[in-house]
């Protein structure tokens, strides 16, 4: 798929799962993020960028870490997932926060300016990944840091289905190599091959907790990446991809729920410093 259109098929469909998302995927995310919060280390004063901030469920963990004297830039495609953010800055008073509403391949900001950068699950999303990496890079001042964290490898990864079972309906190409960069050290030799220096990995085992088969469907088709595609389907349609989804899921079931696995890997590099 063409990259401009990839790009407009994700921004269109993360507007459409923006209001189900936190629902659906806020706990099932919090490993990963805290991970990615703790390989930070932020500190009070820095001022920090962060790519695909989604809703803010990060945002706001963020702009605390760095205290009313550092300075937040949060980006992201979607407008309908950063009206959610900017609602949960509002509510939270946060004062430090600028939103932009921006692709991770290119944002709008001068070289140099962020003490240190973020993606927490973004970078699966976008068709050149090692360009969002440079950008995160760009933006740092020398030696600024940069953390990363995205899915792990398909096979630990217990909801993976979900991809191919929307692609039988219709090529969404929404994400083609969703779980290229949890595979292996890709996350970390990537970082290293945009300039990243002393860059290291965490993998880490999660699991993914729904109390019915209507959570977990929601969770899958009406607040992820695949939204748009789904929106677009008929009451059959979503009738047999939801009986699909939850055939390849069965396995996990506990208690009326599910108890379904998944894998984070969180990579954190550092920025040469002039000369360096």
């Amino acid at each position: 798929m063409d990259p401009r259109l990839q790009l407009r098929v994700q921004r269109y469909g993360w507007d459409r799962a923006s209001d189900v998302y936190d629902r659906a995927w806020s706990r099932q995310l919090a490993p990963a993020q805290d991970l990615l919060m703790e390989m930070a280390d932020l500190s009070k004063g820095e001022d920090a960028l962060e790519l695909a901030c989604g809703s803010g469920l990060v945002t706001l963990r963020i702009a605390d870490a760095v205290g009313p004297t550092g300075k937040v830039m949060a980006t992201d495609l979607s407008e309908g997932m950063l009206e959610q953010a900017r609602k949960r800055s509002q509510a939270t008073g946060a004062g430090n926060i600028t939103f932009q509403r921006a692709g991770a391949e290119r944002v709008d900001v001068p070289e140099a300016t962020f003490d240190v950068s973020l993606c927490a699950l973004g970078l699966m999303y976008a068709p050149d990944p090692n360009a969002a990496l440079q950008e995160m890079g760009r933006a740092l001042k020398p030696g600024g840091r940069a953390v990363a964290a995205v899915w792990g490898e398909r096979r630990r990864c217990g909801w993976a289905e979900i991809f191919s079972i929307v692609d039988r309906r219709v090529e969404t190409e929404v994400c083609p190599l969703f779980f290229q960069l949890g595979t292996g050290d890709t996350l970390r030799r990537q970082m290293e091959d945009v300039g990243f220096q002393r860059v290291t990995s965490e993998r880490i085992s999660t699991t993914l907790h729904y109390s019915s088969p209507d959570v977990a469907v929601e969770a899958a088709f009406a607040g992820g990446p695949v939204a748009m595609a789904y929106s677009r389907f008929d009451e059959g349609t979503r009738s047999e991809v939801h009986q699909e989804y939850l055939e390849s899921i069965a396995s996990y079931g506990t208690n009326g729920g599910y108890r379904i696995p998944g894998e984070f890997v969180v990579a954190r590099g550092e920025w040469p410093p002039r000369g360096g």
